[in-house]
């Protein structure tokens, strides 16, 4: 018998024998000891498809139930969805609408957008998608990342896509270029934060109609919302906190963070907010108790978006200027991997069905990893 065999089944024995002596509850044995399925943040990524074809991904994101989205912003004019267990392409969706149509009436003719991020509702039932810009008649004034909330950009709208039918089924107008795009877990609200508006507006499913927009300050980006829905998180990427957000009478908590905060994502037990800092290149995670920074880690140059796996055990975050890929263990703070994973990586979601993570690539491809 091996050494580590040996090890195992000592460790087995003793806890057993606990049991049978004391009578308490014996302490739990992690996965690996016992020959199951281990800790994602245990495990190693290795690639296995590079996905390609008329994209350019700003961003991906994971329904939870076997479903991948990308957004194509303005070069592609496209969402394309794929299977997870196959990560063959199933739809490509055109943003190119009629906003007429959706009753809009003094907007005639054909407009398009520019799919930036989405967000699954929890039913399953849509996709949600902001647009960078809209392009077609009466917009004449497109919004870019260095603006003013006073600049007179236009507005734009966000899409719902059906995921039965594959297409566009609803519109709502939002602010001046908006970027993330959340649904609150109980399905009441769409929550979008506006770059150029400095704000963040507040949709009901319901109705369709804004009840609230709440002004966050310069480069509102990412959202997480707490599985109760009672309260969301709001990165203020132009300064250096998050914003928590009651959700029932709309009041706004301030938190400091760290400057410059791009992307957010709430460990399982929401104890816990990780973010990336874009400038300086770090993760960090903040503990919502005590409202203090209790981790930081440098993992390249211009950290982007984040995810975090079910189990809660490991971040996966990309480095856009370092062209890489970074693993942390939340437990201590580690990374455990980092990959060259292809020039401007911006987007990353894990993807549960299968325990893979996907990476958009902004030049033209999709990167997918097992782990194992």
């Amino acid at each position: 018998m091996s050494l580590r065999a040996s090890t195992r089944a000592l460790l087995l024995f003793s806890v057993i024998s606990m049991v049978l002596t004391t009578g308490v509850n014996a302490p739990s044995v992690q996965a690996e000891t016992v020959g199951s399925a281990p800790l994602i943040a245990n495990t190693t990524m290795t690639l296995v498809k590079t996905i390609q074809g008329q994209i350019t991904p700003k961003s991906i994101r994971s329904s939870g139930s076997g479903l991948v989205s990308a957004q194509n912003m303005m070069y592609r004019h496209s969402v394309t969805i794929y299977n997870a267990a196959s990560m063959k392409l199933e739809s490509t969706i055109s943003d190119r609408i009629k906003l007429s149509d959706f009753g809009y009436a003094k907007y005639a003719g054909t407009y398009q957008g520019a799919p930036v991020e989405g967000a699954f509702s929890p039913d399953g039932n849509y996709l949600y998608v902001t647009n960078y810009a809209m392009y077609g008649l009466g917009f004449d004034h497109e919004g870019h990342d260095d603006c003013k909330a006073t600049n007179p950009y236009d507005k734009s709208f966000l899409y719902r896509i059906n995921l039965a039918t594959r297409a566009i089924d609803a519109v709502f107008p939002v602010g001046k270029v908006p970027k993330v795009v959340q649904v609150t877990p109980d399905n009441r609200f769409l929550l979008v934060t506006n770059w150029c508006s400095y704000d963040l507006t507040i949709i009901s499913v319901e109705t369709g109609k804004t009840v609230k927009r709440i002004y966050i300050g310069a480069y509102p980006r990412g959202i997480v919302v707490t599985k109760d829905s009672k309260y969301a998180f709001v990165a203020h990427m132009g300064g250096n906190t998050v914003n928590r957000i009651k959700l029932s009478d709309f009041t706004v908590m301030k938190i400091y963070i760290g400057s410059n905060p791009r992307a957010l994502v709430l460990s399982p037990d929401e104890s816990t907010i990780y973010a990336t800092l874009n400038l300086s290149g770090k993760v960090v995670a903040l503990d919502l108790a005590t409202r203090k920074i209790v981790h930081s880690i440098t993992t390249g140059k211009a950290t982007r978006s984040l995810d975090i796996s079910t189990d809660g055990t490991a971040l996966f975050v990309v480095n856009f200027g370092s062209a890489t890929m970074s693993k942390i263990r939340t437990s201590d703070f580690k990374v455990t991997q980092t990959i060259k994973v292809c020039t401007q990586p911006i987007g990353i979601t894990y993807e549960a069905t299968q325990n893979r993570t996907w990476v958009a690539c902004y030049l033209g491809s999709i990167k997918v990893f097992d782990n194992k």
